[in-house]
């Protein structure tokens, strides 16, 4: 999913570590895991590679800290549209969506973080690689339970087409291919949880 509001401003008063991360952020995101050196970090974030060794014991560390950081972005996002639409679960979905639909103009220049990161991690043993993994495995968890509670009778069966849906659109829209894409996913996941919704699903959702 796309992120949501970052970290501080990048200045040059921010804590090392902070500086560290700032800095991994903004160049893993535009040159990539791989092409990204310690030393290139070092030279973004004003600071030493000894310095950033001792708060990372690698770079693999720091790249796993990056995508727990954005992991964190996203979960913060099922929380807020929990918190906005208390007993509304229908509304809660459709609040994610547009979470995401919203993101898809900075998706368009810089990509998922998530989708770049694992074509440059094949191994799934990487620690960024867990991270990735185990944050997609809750955010599932937490799909489903709320398709749960919005009645649908088929609750993984909803979260899987919604899933498919919110990441289909967000590599749609780093490709280019898909025009308008965040009204069409907007619309696309309100018809998926509409069609899916059972005669007792429709009437609880009515006080949505």
């Amino acid at each position: 999913m796309a992120p949501t509001a970052r970290r501080p401003s990048r200045v040059a008063k921010l804590p090392p570590r902070e500086r560290i991360l700032d800095a991994a952020e903004e160049l893993f995101q535009s040159e990539g895991i791989r092409r990204v050196g310690v030393q290139a970090i070092a030279e973004k974030a004003e600071t030493t590679k000894m310095a950033i060794y001792r708060h990372f014991e690698t770079k693999d560390a720091l790249v796993a800290e990056w995508l727990r950081i954005v992991a964190a972005d996203y979960q913060a996002a099922f929380d807020r549209v929990e918190a906005e639409h208390p007993g509304r679960p229908r509304e809660q979905i459709l609040g994610l969506a547009r979470f995401i639909a919203e993101g898809l103009p900075a998706i368009s220049h810089r990509g998922c973080p998530f989708i770049n990161s694992i074509a440059e991690l094949p191994d799934r043993s990487h620690p960024a690689r867990q991270v990735i993994e185990k944050h997609k495995a809750r955010q599932t968890r937490r799909l489903v339970g709320m398709c749960a509670e919005a009645g649908l009778p088929d609750p993984e069966q909803a979260a899987a087409e919604i899933t498919f849906v919110l990441e289909g659109a967000q590599v749609s829209t780093q490709n280019g291919s898909i025009d308008q894409a965040g009204d069409r996913l907007m619309r696309i996941v309100e018809a998926i949880v509409d069609q899916h919704r059972s005669p007792l699903g429709t009437s609880r959702a009515t006080s949505d």
